[in-house]
């Protein structure tokens, strides 16, 4: 059983369509917690802090995904948008969306995303059971992002829609900014903060079929 360690509405939408079984529960990880200067180690790390923040909350509420399974899988995620050497996260207002985009506009970025697989096992002691990692994957997925060139019109009708202020890098591929990205180089569903080939490759290797 696969459980995402997320509330992302997007990733829950991509593990769905591809007919993936999993559990969603939600992680409160503090992100602000983790200090990196460097934008993919800061992935991996907020990636892994969510995944271990979901097993926290099993252990301490008992929660019991199937008692059916002795085993299962918690995946947590990521993402985060480089520009020009810095990160952006979701912007904090219309304003920054829309200067963000002035500069985004025929140019390009570097969606970094972290994934964590933890493999967990219910184990049988004296005083009950518990529930053992027995082994952690760790990778940040990277795509190129190629936006078209906009006029202020586009950016302005774009940014009015609230969409950017949801979404890390201030656009969603699977939403209205779709019709603004001229190309994706690298794996297309990282850009909507999952690899799903990334997550079917590393779930095969352990004998699973996604």
């Amino acid at each position: 059983m696969l459980i995402l360690a997320s509330g992302s509405q997007s990733r829950k939408n991509l593990l769905e369509n591809s007919n993936i079984e999993f559990v969603q529960i939600s992680s409160d990880f503090d992100e602000f917690s983790i200090k990196d200067n460097n934008i993919k180690n800061l992935a991996f790390s907020l990636s892994a802090g969510k995944a271990k923040n979901v097993l926290e909350k099993i252990y301490k509420f008992k929660l019991n995904i199937n008692s059916d399974i002795s085993s299962f899988q918690i995946l947590g995620c990521d993402s985060i948008f480089e520009f020009q050497g810095r990160a952006f996260g979701k912007p904090l207002n219309k304003k920054e969306a829309f200067e963000r985009w002035e500069k985004m506009s025929s140019n390009y970025g570097y969606l970094h995303t972290g994934h964590t697989l933890l493999f967990c096992d219910y184990v049988e002691e004296e005083d009950g059971t518990k529930i053992k990692i027995n082994s952690e994957i760790n990778e940040v997925i990277t795509s190129k992002v190629l936006f078209s060139e906009l006029t202020r019109l586009e950016i302005q009708k774009y940014v009015d829609s609230l969409e950017p202020l949801s979404c890390a890098g201030g656009f969603a591929l699977e939403g209205r900014g779709g019709k603004l990205i001229e190309k994706v180089e690298g794996c297309f569903s990282n850009i909507m903060g999952l690899s799903l080939p990334w997550l079917r490759k590393e779930l095969l290797k352990k004998g699973i079929l996604a």
